[in-house]
């Protein structure tokens, strides 16, 4: 592998962030809370902050999301620089991304349906396990090259070979502004998804390709997905693509506890705004750490 390349601050290069929703619902005060602080973190260094819509999720995403997402931004008074990225349109970057992978074994083609898998781990009594539960026990990995050529015009997924791209990348690390120096372990995850026959790709191998296309340089996002920054750290040795700095920062939660989520029913801005609630206000409270009532912190 070739050595590391770094585009933080450690580099001199600008601090460049992004805020990359998925337009498949309206934004909610978590959203807000990651927006505010990947926007403020480019403004504190006189650098750039980015709005990217990963919109990969053709079945569920929708324009009018798109535009929501604009107006909720522009209320809290937050601005983006330059074009806002579509994921949608760069899918020929991605199977770029994946053919470079497959040329050199570190993905294969996988036929299991979740069903297949469900009935794979409940059979076994050694099922390997990650940091969010059982991991794919590998059953495709096997299958003989020529085989499995053979077989896809079936529906298929084409999975990482994490064993053996962990093996090739070597020890690798990343720097979290809140954590430090993190050890990359994406054995945890173990073989994840990249992409599928009917789905291009997936969103560790997108949102990899994008922050080395834009020049983020700064990743600011929830510390939910921090887990994710290892197939990540992975991807970027695979791929010979810069490494930015992380910043995963506390979740905002609800009244009861739990981190705000679209699935969870939490309020909207759209919402908010109807109610007559001052968009920078409600931002400078976030900002300040004085919540709106029923609001708070959690580290994850």
């Amino acid at each position: 592998m070739t050595a590391r390349r770094t585009i933080g601050g450690q580099a001199g290069r600008d601090v460049v962030t992004r805020f990359a929703p998925s337009p498949t619902g309206r934004l909610h005060p978590g959203h807000a809370f990651s927006a505010i602080q990947a926007h403020d973190r480019a403004l504190a260094a006189d650098g750039r902050f980015l709005l990217r819509i990963e919109d990969i999720d053709t079945g569920r995403s929708r324009p009018e999301h798109v535009a929501g997402i604009m107006d909720d931004l522009r209320w809290l008074g937050l601005t983006w620089d330059g074009e806002v990225v579509f994921q949608s349109q760069r899918m020929a970057r991605y199977a770029a991304a994946l053919e470079s992978l497959k040329s050199r074994g570190l993905v294969y083609p996988c036929f299991c349906t979740r069903a297949d898998i469900a009935r794979e781990l409940a059979a076994s009594a050694s099922a390997p396990h990650g940091s969010d539960g059982p991991l794919y026990p590998g059953t495709c990995r096997a299958i003989p090259a020529d085989r499995a050529a053979g077989r896809l015009g079936e529906p298929h997924a084409w999975r990482m070979d994490a064993a053996r791209a962990a093996a090739l990348a070597g020890p690798l690390d990343w720097i979290d502004e809140i954590t430090g120096t993190v050890v990359a372990d994406p054995l945890t995850h173990g073989d994840v998804v990249l992409a599928r026959k009917d789905a291009g790709t997936s969103y560790h191998l997108a949102v990899t390709v994008d922050d080395a296309a834009q020049g983020v340089s700064h990743v600011v996002r929830g510390v939910d997905l921090f887990a994710a920054t290892h197939v990540h750290r992975l991807l970027q040795a695979l791929l010979d693509l810069p490494v930015p700095t992380w910043r995963h920062h506390a979740l905002l939660t609800g009244p009861d506890g739990t981190r705000l989520a679209k699935r969870h029913g939490a309020p909207t801005l759209a919402a908010l705004r109807d109610e007559g609630v001052d968009g920078r206000a409600f931002a400078y409270d976030l900002r300040s750490g004085r919540l709106p009532l029923g609001f708070g912190v959690a580290s994850a």
